[in-house]
């Protein structure tokens, strides 16, 4: 994971442990004072959101445990994990920027690209200036690699 993304997952964390748990505690005494709970929407809604909010938490204490993280600013070379690329798409020259991320920070909308996406995959070992085929499940795409930064 790049320090970055164990950063933003550390924030969510405490952020969690900090105001939302608090806060949906307070949710539900605040319901349980409104009397029969078999009937209690509150009640029952903020029951649901404390499940959720402790249930993140397992999982992003889990994840920061095993964490790997690497500092890409050390990084050079070939494509490998953490590197940021930009490509263009052969048929339509559009181009793209996207940097190499774990499973746990990928979010392809703000160009984090899943390390284990068919796309990080193919693009693995590429230098500048390689072309890349890739099946997408909208067909075959064909990309250049203009260039590769370590940040």
């Amino acid at each position: 994971m790049t320090r970055a993304g164990y950063t933003a997952l550390d924030e969510e964390l405490k952020t969690l442990k900090s105001v939302e748990r608090p806060a949906v505690i307070r949710a539900i005494a605040e319901a349980r004072e409104h009397g029969d709970l078999s009937e209690n929407a509150e009640y029952h809604a903020a029951r649901e959101k404390q499940s959720f909010i402790e249930g993140r938490i397992k999982e992003l204490e889990g994840l920061l445990s095993r964490a790997d993280v690497i500092d890409t600013s050390k990084l050079s070379g070939a494509i490998k994990f953490g590197a940021t690329v930009t490509l263009v798409d052969e048929d339509s020259d559009e181009e793209k920027t996207y940097q190499i991320v774990g499973e746990a920070e990928a979010d392809i909308e703000r160009g984090l690209l899943n390390v284990k996406s068919p796309l990080a995959r193919a693009l693995i070992g590429k230098e500048e200036g390689d072309s890349v085929e890739v099946r997408t499940p909208g067909g075959e795409r064909s990309y250049e690699v203009l260039s590769i930064r370590y940040i």
